[in-house]
């Protein structure tokens, strides 16, 4: 699975963009392109989703895993909460934001992780697009929460302003309106513009991944934040987190494939919309650091191992829980 991983265009992309930052090279994705190619990635994405829901139906699966997803994203902060303040040795506005980021799920993780699977034989129910938009903001809540609890600095204000930012956050309404499209739509109302999303999908991919290792590399390169013991909380984590997802998505009854996203799910950080709301919500808390870690360390470590590795489990426990 790993080395299936590791020979697919789309890994290849993305290690590609990765070494051409390190040895400082001037390759570059203009601005406008990428925001356009992420605009169809998350179209596509929540479109197929929804067409999948409307052919199979709202089922008891569907239920477990949406109830399941949010849960997690509750839970898992603070796991990450008390492992920064220890081992990581942060302060708690600064563990609070990190730890926000590391319940929540980064989208294109997702994407590449449905993209991977689904050409080894492994193909995800649909309805986990529906899962992946409701894992987006819980963390945040659990985040803020635990990083006021702790401290008498953090920002006490402004929460009507942190759910507009949250609630309106663009990669939030695209993905939730393109799947609510695609149910709507169904099979017979998408095939007329299946081509452009089904086509081009693979190919705009690896372009992406390209860019997102060149971004990757370079914010990891321009860090002066991040301590040994961070370094390795940003492997630990997605680890520990991608096992407790997949194994809760095992026992529920999930498929392997859907248990494995569940998990991928669990192990990613955010690094688009978490940002954004921390922001502004604790704008005390240090960017180079919950950036560098969720962006510079987690991102590459998933999508270069993390997704195989969530994959491999859940094959594993099938035939176990089965």
């Amino acid at each position: 699975m790993i080395v299936e991983t590791l020979t697919s265009p789309v890994i290849l992309f993305f290690i590609l963009g990765f070494f051409a930052a390190c040895i400082r090279s001037d390759l570059t994705i203009p601005e406008p392109f990428a925001k356009a190619m992420s605009i169809y990635l998350m179209a596509a994405i929540g479109l197929k989703g929804g067409v999948e829901v409307a052919s199979t139906g709202f089922t008891t699966e569907l239920a477990a895993a949406a109830v399941t997803g949010l849960a997690l994203s509750f839970a898992l902060p603070v796991i990450a909460f008390y492992l920064l303040k220890s081992f990581g040795r942060l302060g708690s506005i600064d563990a609070g934001a990190v730890a926000a980021h590391y319940g929540s799920v980064s989208v294109v993780t997702f994407v590449t992780a449905i993209e991977l699977l689904t050409n080894q034989g492994m193909k995800p129910e649909g309805f986990m697009v529906g899962v992946m938009a409701l894992m987006e903001t819980p963390a945040i809540i659990t985040g803020l929460l635990l990083a006021r609890a702790a401290s008498k600095d953090a920002k006490q204000d402004g929460s009507g302003n942190l759910a507009h930012e949250v609630l309106t956050n663009g990669s939030v309404v695209l993905l939730i309106g393109a799947f609510v499209i695609g149910i709507i739509a169904g099979t017979e109302g998408f095939a007329p513009v299946k081509p452009l999303f089904e086509v081009g999908f693979k190919g705009v991919l690896c372009l992406f991944l390209l860019d997102m290792g060149l971004i990757a590399a370079r914010r990891l390169l321009q860090t002066r934040k991040i301590t040994i013991n961070l370094a390795i909380l940003g492997i630990i984590l997605p680890l520990i987190n991608g096992t407790i997802g997949t194994v809760i998505g095992t026992s529920i009854g999930l498929d392997p494939a859907s248990a494995a996203i569940l998990g991928v799910l669990a192990a990613s950080a955010s690094y688009i919309a978490v940002p954004a709301a921390m922001r502004l919500a604790l704008p005390q808390a240090d960017p180079g650091i919950y950036l560098s870690m969720s962006l510079g360390i987690t991102f590459p470590f998933n999508i270069i191992f993390g997704i195989s590795l969530c994959a491999a489990l859940a094959n594993f426990l099938a035939p176990i829980t089965g």
